[in-house]
């Protein structure tokens, strides 16, 4: 399997900060996860790892499939750099795996969000974060 792109070179996966930061992304993950929860939206997976890219949750709500990247910063402020980080890519191919693996969500309305989380800050939550109309989805 290749290197992971967000490990440092060099770092190996039992390296204290690797696991600092995963703990941290995990963390984060749960805080969203609660999140969307309190606004109604079913978790339907978490940390769905494919083989084309992870999605951090994937949830349900008013019959509109949502995959969500949760983006945790150790600083306020950095929301903007964050999603300038958010792999589309690799989002659009993990959904699109997904939709394979589950084909009765298929049909259902589908959206992109992120999650912004940052100390002493409520979550920010952008629906639609990123266009990915159904043309756009399937040619990715």
């Amino acid at each position: 399997m290749p290197p992971s792109p967000s490990r440092p070179p060099g770092a190996s996966p039992r390296d204290p900060r690797r696991l600092a930061a995963e703990l941290f992304g995990r963390r984060g993950e749960a805080v969203a996860a609660w999140y969307l929860r309190a606004k109604l939206y079913r978790i339907v997976a978490r940390r769905l790892k494919t083989p084309v890219g992870e999605i951090d949750l994937v949830a349900m709500h008013l019959g509109t499939l949502v995959f969500v990247e949760v983006k945790a910063r150790r600083r306020r402020g950095d929301e903007f750099d964050a999603l300038l980080h958010v792999n589309r890519r690799r989002l659009l191919r993990a959904a699109q795996y997904y939709l394979l693996r589950n084909p009765r969500l298929a049909e259902l309305p589908m959206r992109f969000d992120v999650i912004f989380l940052a100390p002493l800050t409520w979550p920010r939550h952008v629906r639609n974060a990123f266009d990915a109309s159904r043309s756009d989805f399937h040619a990715a």
